[in-house]
Formats: structure tokens, sequence, C-alpha cells
């Protein structure tokens, strides 16, 4: 299998979190959250993550509810994976992220307790755990 690179986003309307991925790992490290308004990133800072990263393709956690509805920031969340692929011309995929957020704070908490809960590291750590459910969902 080729190794492939995917950058995700935890989409927020205050910040979105990003993560890059290896497919030959499996794994994901987190980046440097972005600040959003009202949901609208500084699309030149994503340019420039991608400049970085050189990824393969794009993935955008999509926020649902527990019973697997959708809410009003999921069709935000997808409006957003629509507009990475139509700037940027990527493969962008989107991926359930229930439950990311609170299993990337008990990852944190895990790693270091109260003091690394930072909202950044938050959103990019939950970036991260939508690539690697994303990636078991491939195979």
């Amino acid at each position: 299998m080729k190794n492939s690179t995917t950058i995700a986003f935890d989409f927020g309307t205050k910040s979105i979190g990003v993560a890059v991925g290896q497919s030959i790992t499996g794994t994901a490290s987190p980046l440097t959250a972005l600040k959003a308004n009202d949901g609208i990133p500084n699309w030149q800072n994503i340019a420039d993550v991608l400049e970085e990263w050189q990824p393969d393709d794009l993935l955008v956690g999509l926020p649902l509810n527990m019973d697997g509805t959708e809410q009003e920031i999921t069709q935000r969340a997808r409006k957003f994976a629509n507009r990475l692929h139509g700037r940027f011309n990527k493969p962008t995929n989107t991926h359930d992220e229930r439950l990311s957020t609170v299993d990337a704070k008990a990852r944190l908490f895990e790693l270091g307790g109260f003091k690394k809960l930072t909202k950044e590291k938050v959103d990019s750590v939950s970036a991260c755990l939508i690539y690697e459910s994303w990636v078991i969902h491939q195979n």
C-alpha cells in the first residue's frame, strides 16, 4: 500500500483543529489549530499547511448527534469540506466524529493533566482522532 498523507480537520465556528495523518502508521499528529471567524478560516493559513505537508487528500469530521442525525453544525462542516475541495482540488472526505472531543480530552488528560487541555490542543487532537477512526473504517 502506498503511503499517503491526509490533513484532517475538526471543524468549529471559532477554531478548526488540524492534524496530519500518515496511512503507513494509521496515526496522526496534531498541528496548530486555526482560528475561524463564524466558521470561516483564513484560507491562506490552510494553503500554507497544504503547501508544507503536500497531502494526498483531506478529511473533515462531521459532528453528528449521538443518534446519528445531523445538526446545523453538520451542514456547516459539509460546506467547509466542499470549500476545501473547491479551493484546493484535493480529494476531500468526511467522517463521523462523534465523541472525538471527549476522547481528545481524555487522551490529553492522560498525557499531562489539566494543564494540557487548551482549546487549541483539544481541537487538533480531535482532528487526530477523526483521522485515526477514519483509517480504521477504511480497512
